[in-house]
């Protein structure tokens, strides 16, 4: 199985992935490991990405989890998959991969932004960020104004009651 943590920036993806991850005992990658030098660099001017500019991000995220599924182990990534068609390339139907939303507010995110060091991203592409945002339709939502702990908690119990691919049974 693979679990995609997605949102806006500072919805907490990568720390909600790790932990994930820790607690499953699984791999994890980061989204940001997969984007060319050129987005970086975009993104810190304080540019906001665009379609084309994304298409080589999402290209070598979906080998990376082409990667996880023929591996047959559990794997974790975080990863923004802020629109449907973003999803669609990472994840095909028929594949076990399950998409986690992270749901936080703007003032949430602003708050978190600001506090964080070294990052890239520049904090005045959140609000773009929450434009571009679609809402998935099938996937766990999980409400991430709570501890991380919190957050984790829910997305087991979660992961524990979806049906199994394929199948209308429970896990």
């Amino acid at each position: 199985m693979v679990i995609v943590i997605m949102g806006v920036s500072g919805s907490g993806k990568t720390t909600i992935g790790r932990l994930l991850a820790s607690r499953l005992r699984c791999g994890y990658s980061d989204a940001d490991v997969f984007h060319p030098e050129a987005n970086i660099e975009k993104m810190a001017r304080g540019v906001a990405l665009d379609d084309g500019d994304r298409a080589p991000w999402l290209r070598a995220m979906r080998a990376a989890i082409e990667a996880a599924l023929a591996s047959g182990r559990t794997h974790v990534f975080s990863c923004s998959a802020l629109r449907e068609r973003y999803r669609a390339v990472l994840a095909k139907p028929w594949e076990d991969i399950v998409f986690v939303h992270l749901d936080v507010s703007y003032h949430t995110v602003m708050r978190r932004l600001a506090s964080r060091q070294g990052h890239f991203f520049d904090p005045r592409l959140a609000c773009s960020q929450f434009q571009v945002l679609e809402v998935p339709r099938n996937a766990i939502v999980a409400d991430a104004e709570r501890t991380p702990e919190e957050i984790v908690d829910e997305i087991v119990d979660a992961l524990a009651r979806r049906p199994l691919p394929g199948t209308n049974q429970l896990r």
